[in-house]
This record gives C-alpha cells, structure tokens and sequence, in this order.
C-alpha cells in the first residue's frame, strides 16, 4: 500500500498490513522507530471478536479519523484524499450553527447520515470517475466532505454565500486538486442579458473556462454532474429556465448532456413525471422533461431531515413553501443522447417548446385544431401519419408522439411561415418569458 499524502524527506512509510478490523503502521524517521497501532495488544481483538460488525455512532468524531495520528505530522501540507482517513463530517448541532450564518432562504444537509445516503446513491457516479461533480451551495459543506470521502475525484463547489467560502477554501488548501470552491450561485448562471456580472452571478463560459472543462459532443459521456438541492424560492422558474437551455444546448448545455442529481420537491417530481390524461396534471412542462431526459427517482427524504433556514432572520423555519410533511425527492435527470437528430435541433428546440407550450395549454382540445390553428388544413394529414383518430386530445399524446408531430411538421415544411414560428424568434429575441 502506498502513503495517502506528500512525503517528508525524512518520513517514510514502511509498511502497512490489515487483518480483519486490525490496521498496523510503522513509520521510520531519521532517529526513531514509531508504531502506529490502533489496537494495543492488550485490547486487540481475536480474530472470531473481529469478523464482527461493531456498532458506531454516525456522528462519533473517532470514527471519522481512524487514522488520523497518520496525518499529524503532516498538517499543512497538500495530501490526497484516502479513504483510510475520512474527513469529519461533524455532527448535526456542529453542523447547524454553521448553517445558520447564512441570511437567505436556503435547505440545507447538515446530518451526516443523510449525506451519507445522498453517496450511497451516487455510489455508481462517484466510482465511474469520469465526470467532474458540482455541488450547488454547500454551505457547511457536509455533502461535500461526504463525497470526497465516498472517492469523488474531483468535487466543484459552488457557493453563493460568503459566509461559507472560507471554510470551504481552507479546505480545497488541504487538499490536492480534489476540490475546487467557486464563489457562484448555480442558479444564477447565465441571467438574461450581457455586460459584465459579479459573483455569486456567473457566466457558464467563465465557469467551465476557469475550470478548464472543454465542450464534448452530445453524444459522448456525460462531462459534469450537477448535486445539490433546489431552491424552494422559485423551483419551478429554474427547471423552466433549464427546460430552455437544454433544448436549445445553452448555458451548462453547451458542454454536452450534463446530468442533474438533485433533491426536488415532491411536487414539482409529481409534475415531472406526469404521465397523459391526467388531465389537471399534464403539462407542457411534463412532456418537454419526458422527452428529453431520463429521469429516475433514487430516494424520497422527509422535508423535516433538512434545515431549511428563512431570509433575513438566519433562524430555522418551520413554515416552508412545502408542507413539512412533503418529502424531497432525489432525482437523476440524464439528458438523452438520441434527442436531437436531423429535424430537431438546437436551432430549432425553442420553437418545440413553444409549440408544446401551445398544445397543452389545453388539454381537452382536440391536437387537430392546434395544428390546423398553426398551418390550415394540414391537421388530417399529420394525424393520419400519427396514427391517431380525429378526436385525440392534446393532454391524451405521449412525449415521444410530440416529438414525432414537431419532426413531421419540419419535414412538411408548412409551418415555416406559421405565426407559430414568428412567435418563437420573438421570445429568443427578447427571452424567454
């Protein structure tokens, strides 16, 4: 086994060897010989009392430094991350007086145990390695420490809020090249309109440039994943503001199918996964998710095992814009590698969610009459290529038959004209609304 971190000039490691729960180091110095043993003789277990699991507290403080009299001569000095010597996650009252220097309103994970979950689930990610992760806002940065323990090979936090930065930054300090903190707030990436713009608002462009991450084609592996936690102030206005980009490859898009791994509320799940004739539920919204993404709902976590602190007064709420009974949902939202194609492109993807938009606005009208609304006449002609009867309702078409309806419609070539078309160069035009 090698040594986790920088090496001394005059520190070596000679050995370390493992027997069930028995780790053993010796350490050789320019003078001395030192055993770093965590078992003394005395109290070593036999080998039957250490093929057993033994019970430990998520929060004990020991058991996130097994090793750590390993790192003592080395504080200061750049070293690797090693799973045989975990950061401390800290404990959830630790963690929560952390959390409440922030001022905005703001979800938080500050168990250790929950963080641990969240990694569990990200076990195939992490292990994959070939992806950079964003975090968005950390704060206290419990996650963060979770995946870096986990084995992320590189973790990007981006944080918003000055008051977590410094620890953050002496954090990324101890370590080598794992962990990169970005004064940004990932949701305020990319606003509408040009000039320069000041942290925690940021340009993608700046964003991936800085951290030298190259745009790849749609149809390679995924490059980035996104985790972390929506925000409940205005969650649905960010998954439309994404809805956009992704459709139109902008933003953290342009850089190929980056996945979002993020907890959401359990409302905005229910709509993302809508399925048709639910006639109050099926959205345009629905569809547009549906037909660009996977989307896999990996755990469900009671909204009461988050701190969610309110704006201004930095205290702990209990009235949220979800009921405390809801649960958070953690989702993976993969975008797909086969949506775009020869008819539907990123040129043309906005005049697609517009045309979505349009048909679901209503979801009891006949789809012939929204298509006869756009190029009269041609309503008979596309349903019958569709396969559909002449009373189809708009909220009874499933995603991928949308996208089949927008390809026939680019291959026709009648709409081009349409003031369905004109629209959507207004609204790229001036943003989107």
């Amino acid at each position: 086994m090698t040594y986790c971190g920088q090496e001394p000039h005059h520190l070596r490691l000679q050995s370390c060897w493992h027997h069930g729960s028995v780790w053993r180091m010796t350490l050789f110095t320019s003078a001395r010989i030192y055993s770093l043993d965590p078992f003394p003789s005395s109290s070593r277990k036999t080998p039957a009392q250490a093929g057993k699991p033994e019970r430990i507290s998520p929060s004990s403080g020991g058991v996130q430094r097994n090793l750590s009299a390993v790192a003592v001569p080395l504080q200061g000095q750049f070293r690797p991350l090693c799973r045989y010597d975990p950061l401390d996650l800290g404990d959830v009252d630790e963690n929560t007086q952390k959390a409440l220097a922030c001022k905005h309103l703001r979800r938080f994970i500050v168990d250790p145990s929950l963080a641990r979950i969240v990694t569990d689930h990200l076990a195939r990610d992490i292990d994959d390695g070939k992806a950079v992760i964003f975090e968005c806002n950390p704060g206290p940065g419990v996650l963060t420490r979770a995946l870096l323990n986990r084995g992320a090979q590189r973790v990007v936090a981006l944080e918003g809020d000055t008051n977590f930065l410094p620890e953050l930054k002496d954090l990324e300090r101890k370590l080598d090249g794992q962990l990169d903190v970005v004064h940004c707030d990932f949701f305020k990436l990319d606003p509408i309109g040009h000039g320069s713009m000041k942290p925690p608002a940021m340009y993608s462009e700046k964003l991936f440039s800085d951290l030298a991450i190259s745009e790849v084609p749609w149809s390679a592996d995924v490059p980035v994943k996104i985790v972390g936690i929506f925000s409940q102030r205005n969650e649905k206005n960010i998954l439309w503001k994404l809805i956009y980009n992704l459709f139109e490859r902008r933003s953290i898009f342009h850089y190929g199918r980056v996945e979002l791994i993020m907890f959401i509320s359990q409302k905005e799940y229910r709509k993302l996964v809508t399925r048709p004739r639910d006639y109050k539920n099926y959205q345009a919204f629905s569809v547009l998710w549906q037909m660009a993404c996977d989307i896999e709902l990996l755990h469900e976590e009671p909204l009461s095992s988050f701190l969610t602190v309110t704006k201004k007064t930095g205290r702990p709420s209990t009235k949220n814009t979800v009921s405390q009974s809801d649960n958070l949902c953690l989702v993976r939202i993969t975008p797909r590698e086969d949506l775009f194609n020869s008819l539907l492109t990123p040129l043309n993807g906005s005049t697609l969610v517009l045309m979505l938009k349009q048909c679901l606005a209503k979801r009891k009208s006949r789809l012939i009459e929204q298509i006869n609304s756009w190029s009269p006449g041609s309503g008979s002609e596309l349903i019958s290529k569709l396969g559909f009867l002449d009373d189809t309702m708009t909220g009874d078409v499933y995603p991928d038959e949308f996208k089949r309806l927008f390809e026939l419609m680019e291959q026709s070539g009648n709409f081009t004209e349409s003031w369905l078309y004109e629209e959507t160069l207004e609204t790229t035009n001036t943003g989107h609304s």
